[in-house]
């Protein structure tokens, strides 16, 4: 599932917090000591809202947070995953989803867009990035990842795949409007464009032993500099007393 329908189905909730420390120094012969720089703000904890309400017992929109397939056709010599070639993995699972790749699918240009990876030449059309090897699931082995342009479309596919035995088990896929993918620790980091100018959505994945696959754990929409702020809390105006409210009210 992509992170797309994943954002409508929670919203997009835009948190900032702007915190400036500002300590002044004197002219010539200062002692260098700190300076006040005004009354400091008064810290106000969370206030519980509807305390009384009852909870959902459900969440509102069903979505996958992991994903997990054994790629049927291909085998791992010895449980080395260096040695299999990912145009055949990312040929395998366009043969296994042809609802997706198929004439009548989403991203039914990938397929053709394959045949110029199959030479193992730097074909500028062929639409597989180059693959990446690092320890994901911490079992010591070092895991796959991959990313293909899927076409027509402007998205990109991000996978990552482990070995069990001598099979290829793929444990991450997401499709989606990708500006990077960040690999931090044994983390995915996939960041895509937000709608406002600006800010950009960051959604993390990492192992969950469990699941046996790299779950969903973070959706960040984070502001990168230019464009124009969305409204949200750093807009509003600081805390402290309201001069209209009457006494004794909440």
């Amino acid at each position: 599932m992509s992170d797309r329908r994943r954002r409508s189905a929670r919203g997009v909730r835009a948190v900032g917090l702007v915190a400036v420390l500002a300590a002044g120094l004197g002219g010539c012969g200062d002692s260098g000591g700190l300076l006040a720089d005004g009354p400091a703000s008064v810290a106000v904890g969370p206030a519980t809202l509807w305390p009384d309400l009852r909870p959902a017992s459900s969440p509102a929109y069903p979505y996958d947070v992991a994903s997990r397939e054994t790629v049927e056709g291909i085998r791992v010599p010895g449980g080395k995953i260096r040695a299999v070639d990912p145009v055949a993995v990312v040929t395998a699972e366009l043969a296994a989803h042809p609802d997706d790749y198929g004439s009548k699918g989403a991203y039914h240009a990938t397929v053709d867009r394959m045949k110029d990876c199959a030479d193992g030449t730097r074909n500028p059309k062929c639409p597989l990035l180059k693959a990446y090897y690092r320890d994901l699931t911490g079992d010591g082995r070092v895991d796959l990842t991959l990313g293909f342009r899927l076409r027509p479309t402007n998205q990109t596919a991000v996978r990552v795949y482990t070995v069990e035995g001598h099979a290829l088990v793929r444990v991450l896929s997401d499709n989606d409007a990708i500006t990077g993918v960040e690999l931090a620790g044994r983390s995915v980091i996939v960041r895509s464009p937000a709608e406002i100018s600006g800010y950009e959505y960051r959604t993390t994945w990492a192992w969950d032993a469990e699941q046996r696959a790299m779950v969903f754990t973070r959706d960040e929409f984070l502001r990168t500099g230019g464009g124009t702020a969305a409204p949200g809390p750093s807009a509003s105006p600081p805390p402290g007393p309201n001069p209209n409210t009457p006494p004794g009210a909440p």
